[in-house]
């Protein structure tokens, strides 16, 4: 691509999705010294929605969409290089990746303590029970032998996981505190919901509003009514990942004496069930997010360059 596009010295990439499936794209091309700015789907869709022809999705007809857009349209985002930010990104995965490996470490060792001591198993078990139960078993068939042998390999592996994991968390909380983010100011957001705001998000300012930026986390309802009835709905479009995110800090700030619970509590007396309630204060952090992210922006362009 860059040897065909390397005989057009003024040249500009457009990306449709940078902060999807085009970001390896992007971030490729933003390494190799390419200027390189991103398409909103709904923009590349409309073109084609108002194109001739048939109408239908090939790869030639969502270039050509992509290039319409790239031409027409003078406030697209252009892109920037953040070698910082795609290290948060891998690390927050990593992360991730390590929280699957420890459950189902701990389904695995739960599944054998069961057998070797039935009756006896835990659902929340820590390392230094699961040492103790296997020290007060000693198994005489070679099944049961077999069985405390794997049992303290999972064991073994369950210590490892959660070290690595104490590890990325520290990781993540450097990262997020160089780079002057304030996000864990709020209430409910640790390390690790910080980080990935921040790997998710990118440039908040490519959210024109607070509305913009809760229909992509996912928490502003869709409207469902009908007739003299005026439901919303649970909206399942949107970053689900940042949804997760938001609603662990949801969780969290109900479990603690602060003004949000207070909140929770107030529109669970207006009538609202756990889960409307829920969605409501879901809405209201996302909201904090986009401000704080917005307040670290300003600063940060308000800073003088390093």
């Amino acid at each position: 691509m860059r040897k065909y596009a390397g005989t057009w010295p003024a040249r500009l990439w457009a990306v449709e999705g940078s902060n999807g499936a085009g970001r390896p794209l992007a971030q490729r091309l933003l390494e190799d010294g390419e200027r390189v700015v991103d398409v909103p789907a709904k923009l590349a869709a409309r073109v084609r929605l108002f194109d001739t022809g048939h109408n239908r999705k090939t790869d030639a007809h969502d270039a050509h969409a992509v290039a319409v857009v790239a031409v027409r349209t003078k406030n697209l985002r252009v892109l920037q290089l953040d070698g910082e930010l795609k290290a948060l990104r891998m690390l927050t995965n990593r992360r991730e990746a390590l929280t699957r490996r420890r459950v189902q470490t701990v389904d695995r060792l739960q599944a054998l303590l069961a057998e070797l001591l039935p009756g006896q198993a835990k659902r929340d078990i820590t390392t230094g029970q699961a040492k103790a139960m296997l020290a007060s078993v000693r198994p005489r068939d070679i099944a049961g032998k077999t069985r405390r042998h794997i049992a303290a390999e999972e064991l073994a592996e369950l210590v490892a996981v959660r070290a690595k994991i104490k590890k990325a968390t520290a990781e993540l909380k450097a990262i997020v505190i160089a780079r002057g983010s304030h996000l864990m100011d709020l209430h409910g957001v640790g390390p690790v919901v910080a980080a990935r705001v921040l790997a998710d998000v990118g440039d908040v300012t490519r959210f024109a509003d607070r509305n913009r930026f809760a229909s992509w986390t996912g928490p502003a309802p869709l409207d469902a009514s009908s007739g003299e009835q005026n439901p919303h709905r649970l909206s399942r479009a949107g970053n689900r990942r940042m949804n997760h995110m938001i609603h662990i800090a949801a969780i969290s700030q109900i479990r603690l004496e602060t003004d949000v619970r207070a909140y929770y509590r107030r529109k669970r007396a207006e009538g609202k069930n756990p889960l409307e309630a829920l969605r409501c204060l879901k809405r209201r952090i996302s909201d904090a997010i986009y401000r704080q992210l917005l307040d670290d922006a300003y600063s940060d362009a308000r800073q003088p360059p390093r």
